[in-house]
């Protein structure tokens, strides 16, 4: 199997079009290659600039979860540290957990971020929203995002749907007035907007009126500490 490692957006394009794969750090593909057999060409963004970037609203799809850090707001940092081992962290891409991973582990960060994804096209580089890109999945350049006035994780080790811990991320955007909250359940992920209100009360109950409130109790508990913790430090701010 020969890996290319393009440099250029231009250059990704070529491989795409000569039909490399996509293999992001491997932790995923790779027992399904040994299992199915290799491809002949795969491509890697990690040499790509464009798929490289951290800080100031972005995060590329070649970045290693273990290199996620305070450039990025607490949701999808904490997010990112909650995935896996160390080992999985020092291999696992961005790009290869949200487009390639079933967990997609980032994903209710992601969401509440609003995030927008940066994908390549045989026309170049578009932007799209993430339910195109999860429903496509083309190849992940980038995330972008306007920087959270609060936001705030948990992954709840103890409370399982099947053998996948519920996750809770939320968010008060900058841009508009509102509280993000996403949930994933099992392999699913429920992600819901409500007016932000310094009230945490009156935010708990228009959640409570949405699909998150029919959650496991113990889960629901995990929101309202989350969101009263976010809450709490928007109204700081």
């Amino acid at each position: 199997m020969l890996v290319r490692l393009p440099r250029s957006v231009s250059e990704a394009q070529s491989c795409l079009a000569e039909g490399a794969v996509p293999v992001g750090g491997a932790t995923l593909v790779w027992a399904g290659w040994q299992r199915d057999g290799f491809p002949e060409q795969a491509v890697s963004l990690r040499e790509l600039p464009e798929a490289k970037v951290i800080g100031d609203g972005a995060l590329g799809s070649a970045v290693l979860l273990h290199e996620i850090d305070e450039r990025v707001p607490e949701v999808l940092r904490k997010a990112a540290g909650g995935v896996g081992t160390g080992a999985v962290r020092r291999t696992a891409t961005v790009g290869g957990n949200i487009v390639g991973s079933t967990l997609r582990c980032l994903l209710p960060a992601a969401l509440v971020l609003d995030a927008r994804a940066v994908v390549l096209e045989a026309d170049g580089p578009i932007e799209t929203d993430l339910p195109e890109l999860l429903a496509k999945r083309p190849l992940l350049l980038s995330l972008h995002w306007r920087e959270p006035v609060a936001s705030g994780y948990r992954k709840l080790t103890d409370q399982l749907r099947g053998e996948v811990p519920f996750v809770v991320a939320a968010a008060v955007g900058a841009d508009a007035p509102v509280l993000r909250v996403a949930v994933r359940d099992g392999y699913d992920v429920l992600s819901e907007t409500v007016p932000y209100d310094t009230d945490t009360g009156r935010v708990l109950r228009a959640l409570a009126l949405t699909p998150l409130g029919t959650l496991p109790e113990a889960v629901f508990e995990a929101v309202r500490d989350v969101v009263g913790g976010v809450v709490e430090r928007a109204g700081a701010r």
